[in-house]
């Protein structure tokens, strides 16, 4: 029998979530994902220092000030990290806009138009390229514009079942929810344990999975930020999973039988009745929701922390 790896790869489309170009060649997926975090981590490499100086180069020769050139740095190493993934993948890579433009809806559009027009300058065309914006009401409606421009969109740090429906009605075209950050807060705040079968990340996505599905929308469902390998295994068949090279070692390594558990052919339940989502509805159900607005908050400062750093590191060079 072939590792659960090659099992998952035949009824998921399986998503590298890192930043290191090595991992990626290791495991070939489909696509891959980054985010500061991971890009901070990937930049601090040895081995990828010429792809930084190359970024802080190009960023100085831009013009403007301090601030200005910064921001151009920053995006281009986004962009340089993306180009050097994309050349081992054969789907699409995610960028992700800066996460302190999360509730400025006309500022993240137009830090995406940049960001593509990098990648398209260097030859990349859109369509290898998902941008990724922040589950906030201004962050979707940003998806919703560019979108309608033909820049593909991948709707992250999302964690409550609003944000979803409003992401789909929206025409994302894709979505991240956090599994393993959904666990942490419950796990926090009863004090219980879950296995993977009752793991409240994995039910959040196995609901919203079966919504898209039973009321034909086109947006991707993809697990990600997993803590571990059975909450993989609850979601196989689940559209698309983005996991850490820690969790593909452990899967490849594994020879057990892997179970589909998502399918289209699956009977949804009948009680799932559809949901207008509008401004106000959005807000109070998040508002509602206090594990989605504590970890949407709390993912949104994290980030942005790290682009913090991000900044300071490439400020030296």
């Amino acid at each position: 029998m072939s590792d659960k790896l090659s099992q998952l790869k035949q009824m998921t489309v399986v998503v590298a979530d890192t930043g290191d170009i090595n991992s990626i060649k290791q495991y070939s997926p489909v696509d891959a994902t980054t985010n500061p975090s991971l890009i901070l981590k990937a930049a601090q490499m040895p081995v990828y220092e010429k792809l930084v100086k190359d970024a802080v180069q190009w960023g100085k020769t831009q013009g403007g000030d301090a601030n200005r050139q910064l921001d151009n740095i920053l995006d281009k190493l986004a962009v340089n990290f993306g180009k050097e993934i994309l050349e081992l993948i054969p789907g699409r890579v995610s960028t992700e806009v800066d996460a302190r433009l999360s509730f400025d809806m006309d500022r993240t559009v137009e830090k995406a138009r940049q960001v593509i027009a990098l990648y398209e300058t260097d030859g990349v065309p859109r369509e290898r390229v998902l941008i990724k914006i922040a589950a906030t009401w201004e962050g979707i409606r940003a998806a919703e514009i560019l979108e309608k421009e033909g820049i593909n969109c991948n709707v992250t740090l999302l964690f409550g079942f609003c944000q979803a429906v409003a992401s789909a009605e929206a025409g994302a075209f894709l979505i991240s929810p956090f599994v393993g950050r959904i666990l942490d807060w419950y796990k926090k705040s009863t004090g219980e344990e879950y296995t993977a079968q009752t793991d409240p990340g994995v039910l959040s996505v196995k609901r919203i999975y079966e919504y898209y599905k039973k009321f034909g929308y086109n947006t991707i469902v993809m697990g990600a930020s997993f803590r571990n390998t059975g909450e993989i295994e609850q979601l196989a068949g689940c559209d698309r999973l983005t996991i850490g090279p820690n969790f593909l070692e452990d899967l490849q390594n594994d020879s057990g039988k892997l179970e589909q558990q998502l399918s289209t052919d699956m009977p949804f339940p009948s009680d799932l009745e559809k949901i207008q989502m509008d401004e106000k509805s959005f807000r109070w159900q998040l508002n509602e929701d206090a594990m989605a607005t504590e970890k949407l908050a709390e993912g949104i400062r994290n980030f942005s922390k790290d682009l913090v750093l991000l900044e300071k590191y490439v400020s030296q060079i």
